[in-house]
């Protein structure tokens, strides 16, 4: 696979989970540019956004998280994005929440992480952008 150009996203994140009836959060879709994430299933409603947009108390909530997002848009024939970069974070010990948009994937490491996940991704050639 060839190398991926990766931009950090400035500021904190939280990800969080409602229970599955919970009213999903549209004011946070605001049209400020950044990511916002918001998944319902069978079991639970998921919630990934800035952290100092996350005001509710009902649910569990953790924050802490930055976000790394590879540059796109990326064709759908591309494959193993999340694989390569997921095996590179969990050789360094990183854990990651990952997920997908349309036009790219992103990855969220732990603040503590950061400089270990920094480092991984970058002694195994690709590149890192630290953004604003």
């Amino acid at each position: 696979m060839k190398r991926l150009a990766l931009d950090l996203r400035p500021g904190e994140y939280t990800v969080a989970r409602l229970s599955s009836e919970a009213e999903p959060p549209v004011d946070l879709l605001s049209a400020d540019g950044d990511l916002v994430s918001i998944t319902r299933t069978g079991a639970e409603l998921s919630v990934v956004c800035p952290s100092e947009r996350w005001t509710r108390d009902d649910g569990r909530a953790e924050g802490d998280w930055r976000l790394l997002s590879v540059r796109g848009p990326l064709e759908f024939t591309l494959t193993g994005i999340i694989a390569v970069l997921s095996s590179e974070l969990a050789a360094a010990g990183v854990g990651l929440f990952s997920l997908s948009t349309y036009d790219t994937d992103h990855l969220l490491v732990k603040q503590a992480d950061l400089q270990r996940a920094v480092e991984a991704l970058r002694s195994s050639g690709h590149e890192v952008h630290e953004l604003g």
